[in-house]
């Protein structure tokens, strides 16, 4: 992976990546769309977000988009974490190491098995 956020002074960054790092074009959209930029400036403020109704809704909708986006691109990343180590001849992940390793926390292994379930639907599996 050649995604790269780099701090470049003070309060900048900098985000680079090779084409074969988007093939389906989520990071460059991101970016293009103003997800990235309102959900950060979501996370960084609680208050002031924006001038008026319809630019807060604006706000909350780029966020929200993103949000989806990351849940659905997490749950892929719990199916190949359980299913593709079994294919390359390691042991299987159980639920609880993986929900301990994904969500800190064993005894959270419903949510992540849910999470299994939402990324095979995703993949078409």
């Amino acid at each position: 992976m050649t995604v790269n956020v780099t701090k470049t002074a003070g309060y900048k960054a900098e985000i680079t990546w090779a084409p074969e790092d988007d093939p389906l074009g989520y990071l460059a959209a991101a970016i293009e769309g103003d997800q990235l930029e309102a959900a950060l400036a979501a996370l960084g403020t609680t208050e002031d977000l924006a001038p008026d109704g319809a630019s807060l809704a604006e706000v909350a909708r780029h966020t929200t988009e993103l949000v989806r986006l990351l849940e659905r691109r997490a749950a892929v990343l719990v199916v190949q974490l359980r299913d593709d180590h079994e294919a390359r001849g390691e042991e299987q992940m159980s639920w609880p190491q993986i929900a301990r390793r994904v969500l800190g926390d064993p005894d959270k292994h419903s949510s992540v098995r849910r999470m299994y379930d939402s990324g095979r639907r995703h993949l078409g599996r």
